[in-house]
């Protein structure tokens, strides 16, 4: 779902044993201050027991922190058998680039911490943090001021995280937007780590996925939406390295947030490493894996046959 009442959100697993006494804590101890605290909704999927943190209120920012003693619903709902948690994920609740089945995949793309999916698979209840302006606000409000900073955003948004993982219960961290997932220690190291070198901490909040395509080797982002930028999809032969594409991406990802090209399929750039390759990309309305979104896809120019076959073959599956 596009950015909407909510213009980010992140989710933070739990044993279940978590109280909002336990994250209020948890969120003082670090310097917040909770400008009210709301019961839940008569249904979870909109909202558990919430404290409110005011972000920008003078352009009525906010971050909305609730409890929900459920399981993640990674199916999204049904518009017909779970129409509650369907409409809640239309409308965003869960985040608004959040997609069915999220949490499954990032488990397996879950390369910065093996335990991944056996300890998020025994969660029995989350802490939604999300970011909105429309709080209380008119009707004709705007969704997103016209001053709204998406980077600023997520960095506000991550320092609610480190705080509130120190709660009792928590399990580990997962972005449904970029399908992330991690421990307190892989993501506090992380976090620590950008703040002192002052980078966005693109691994906390945008996933790389690994893939193979026969003869070839795919590499995508899931979660650039959250920057306002495409995600990328880039494919390869073997003679590149997962590692050097790997931060072939991340190089790419800062380029579209600092510059905001505007590109025009078949365009070259330049490639990965010191091969003085010129790759070729293309603007694609979706890619070859879920979630839907958004391509630019890279490939390079000399391997334009090959992929284009494995495109095709990937297309007929």
């Amino acid at each position: 779902m596009p950015k909407g009442f909510y213009s980010q959100g992140v989710t933070l697993l739990t044993d279940g044993s978590t109280t909002v006494r336990d994250v209020r804590a948890a969120l003082q101890k670090r310097g917040f201050n909770i400008a009210r605290e709301t019961e839940g909704s008569e249904h979870w999927q909109l909202g558990g027991a919430t404290l409110v943190v005011p972000y920008r209120p003078e352009i009525n920012g906010y971050v909305a922190v609730d409890l929900v003693n459920e399981k993640w619903p990674d199916t999204m709902g049904d518009p017909k058998a779970d129409t509650m948690t369907f409409g809640a994920w239309s409308m965003g609740h869960f985040g608004p680039w959040a997609y069915p089945h999220g949490l499954r995949r990032a488990g397996q793309h879950a390369w910065a911490w093996e335990p991944a999916s056996s300890i998020a698979d025994g969660h029995a209840g989350f802490i939604r943090i999300r970011l909105s302006y429309a709080f209380g606000a008119n009707q004709d409000a705007p969704v997103l001021p016209e001053n709204y900073d998406a980077l600023d955003e997520l960095d506000f948004v991550g320092r609610i995280v480190v705080a509130a993982l120190e709660a009792p219960g928590v399990l580990c961290y997962f972005n449904p937007n970029g399908e992330v997932l991690r421990d307190r220690e892989s993501f506090s190291e992380m976090w620590n780590a950008c703040v002192a070198d002052k980078v966005i901490a693109l691994p906390l909040w945008s996933n790389i996925r690994f893939f193979n395509l026969g003869e070839l080797m795919l590499m995508d982002t899931v979660g650039n939406a959250q920057f306002d930028a495409m995600d990328i999809e880039a494919i390869f032969p073997e003679s590149y390295s997962p590692q050097e594409v790997d931060g072939y991406l991340r190089n790419v990802t800062l380029y579209l947030i600092d510059s905001r090209p505007r590109f025009e399929s078949g365009e070259s750039i330049d490639g990965p490493g010191e091969q003085n390759t010129s790759w070729t990309l293309e603007v694609l309305e979706s890619g070859l894996t879920s979630p839907p979104r958004q391509i630019l896809r890279l490939y390079p120019k000399r391997d334009a046959d090959v992929v284009r076959r494995a495109v095709a073959e990937v297309d007929r599956e």
